[in-house]
């Protein structure tokens, strides 16, 4: 018998790994958090899967989203990764990543780790929600918008409230799985 997943990911194989391996599992891990972060920011106006299938060329290019290499980008690197056909070439998101990777070790410092920062505005642990089809899922919420407003203020680039809610997603800060996926309960036991 074939699994109920949630209906955004069904028919496609690397779509499919995705959510059943990572998606709404909460992680608590700066590195993992940031490199959520990244691909976030370079998938806003684009579909998940394009960034998905350019995911390892993201990892390559971008030092395996090692934050603190990221942060010391010189314009040289800049350059090279403009020229790279494996990523989003996009001059914006590609000088917004560089900044977003020196605010990320600011809040660090301030919070103890980023991880605790963004926590903090789920109160530590993830919101459950009862989806039953997911285009009923919200694209923002008071909590993204919130955390969005926080993230620009702090000078983050790419940090709508659209994205965040995706990142929050991603990182299992609030459970968005379908009820009848077999995720939403394995999830909700994390």
């Amino acid at each position: 018998m074939q699994k109920k997943r949630c209906g955004w990911c069904e028919g496609d194989a690397l779509y499919e790994a995705y959510h059943d391996k990572e998606w709404g599992v909460p992680v608590y891990d700066d590195k993992t958090i940031f490199e959520f972060l990244i691909l976030e920011t370079f998938q806003a106006g684009l579909s998940w899967i394009t960034i998905l299938r350019k995911r390892e060329n993201f990892r390559e290019a971008f030092d395996d989203f090692d934050y603190r290499k990221i942060a010391e980008y010189s314009e040289d690197k800049i350059q090279e990764l403009l020229q790279n056909e494996g990523i989003i070439r996009n001059k914006l998101k590609v000088r917004a990543t560089v900044t977003n990777a020196q605010l990320f070790m600011n809040l660090q410092k301030e919070f103890g780790s980023f991880s605790d920062y963004i926590w903090s505005f789920v109160d530590g642990k993830p919101i459950q929600n009862e989806i039953e089809n997911f285009k009923e899922a919200p694209a923002t919420t008071e909590i993204s918008d919130r955390l969005s407003k926080d993230l620009k203020k702090r000078g983050f680039k790419f940090v709508g409230s659209t994205v965040v809610y995706a990142h929050m997603q991603a990182t299992g800060m609030v459970n968005d799985h379908e009820v009848s996926c077999f995720r939403y309960e394995e999830v909700k036991k994390l």
